[in-house]
C-alpha cells in the first residue's frame, strides 16, 4: 500500500489578518494533469493525527472507492482561538468562514487541478469544526457541496441557519451524534447537552429536504468513535464524485 504526503503551507489570510498554517494531503498517484475534488478539514491536525483521515482516504483511493482527492487540513492555534473562530458567537467566525471561501478556495484551485466546483468540494468537522463547517457550507452552497458533520455544537443560530437555507437540494450532509453526548465536557462553556440539539438539528435537515444521511451511534464525544466513522463519512459523500 502507498500512502501520500503532507505538505505544510503557510498562506496568510487578509480576513483574519494572519498567517494560517495549511497541511495539504496529497495522494501517492498525485499529478497535476488530473482533477481532484477538495475536502476541507477544520481542526485539521486532529483529523489527520487522530482520525488518520489521509491513511483513510488513500486507503479508499487505492481500492478505487472514492475518486482523487486532496485534503486540506486547517489547525487551529489554542482552544481560544478555535472558539473564537468556530462557535457561532466567536468574535472572529465571520471572519474564518470568509478565509475558507474567499481565500483558501482561491489558493487550492490555483495551486492544484481541482474541479472547481461546489460538487467537488466538502467541508469536514467535529464538535465545534463541525458546527462552522456547517454554517460556511450554508453560507456558501455554490462554493460547498458536501459537509461532514462529527458531533456538532448546535443552538438556536445554528438551526436557524438552516431553517433559513434557500437551495437545499446543492448540498447533502452527512451527520452524526453519539447517544452518550448528554453531558459532554467542553473546554469554555462547561458540560453541556449535545444530543438533544443535534435531534433538533436532524429534524430541520430533514424538513428542508437536504440530500442527508443521519446516524445516533453508541458512543460519546470523542476521536475513539469519530475515527471509526471517517471511511464511511468519506464513501457517503465522495464516492459519486467520479
Amino acid at each position: 500500500m502507498n500512502y501520500g504526503k503532507i505538505e505544510e503551507i503557510t498562506l496568510y489570510s487578509q480576513s483574519l489578518n494572519e498567517e494560517m498554517q495549511l497541511l495539504i494531503h496529497l495522494p501517492h498517484h498525485y499529478s497535476p494533469l488530473y482533477k481532484h475534488s477538495v475536502l476541507i478539514a477544520s481542526d485539521g491536525k486532529d483529523y489527520f493525527q487522530y482520525g488518520r483521515i489521509g491513511r483513510v482516504a488513500d486507503e479508499l483511493m487505492e481500492e478505487g472507492e472514492i475518486d482523487n482527492m486532496i485534503i486540506v487540513g486547517v489547525p487551529y492555534k489554542s482552544v481560544m482561538e478555535r472558539r473564537r473562530m468556530y462557535h457561532p458567537e466567536g468574535d472572529r467566525h465571520e471572519a474564518y468562514i470568509r478565509f475558507l471561501a474567499h481565500e483558501l478556495i482561491p489558493y487550492i484551485d490555483e495551486n492544484y487541478p481541482t474541479y472547481q466546483v461546489g460538487a467537488g468540494r466538502g467541508l469536514i468537522g467535529d464538535s465545534l469544526a463541525a458546527t462552522i463547517s456547517l454554517l460556511t457550507a450554508l453560507k456558501y452552497p455554490n462554493c460547498f457541496g458536501k459537509v461532514m458533520l462529527h458531533s456538532p455544537y448546535v443552538d438556536e443560530s445554528v438551526l436557524e441557519k438552516v431553517r433559513d437555507a434557500k437551495n437545499p437540494s446543492s448540498l447533502s450532509i452527512y451527520h452524526i451524534i453519539g447517544l452518550e453526548e448528554t453531558e459532554v465536557q467542553t473546554t469554555i462553556d462547561g458540560i453541556q447537552d449535545f444530543l438533544t440539539p443535534n435531534r433538533q438539528l436532524n429534524e430541520a435537515i430533514k424538513s428542508k429536504g437536504f440530500p442527508y444521511f443521519y446516524e445516533e451511534f453508541d458512543g460519546n464525544h470523542t476521536w475513539k468513535y469519530w475515527q471509526k466513522d471517517v471511511k464511511r463519512a468519506l464513501l457517503k459523500s465522495y464516492n459519486d464524485a467520479k
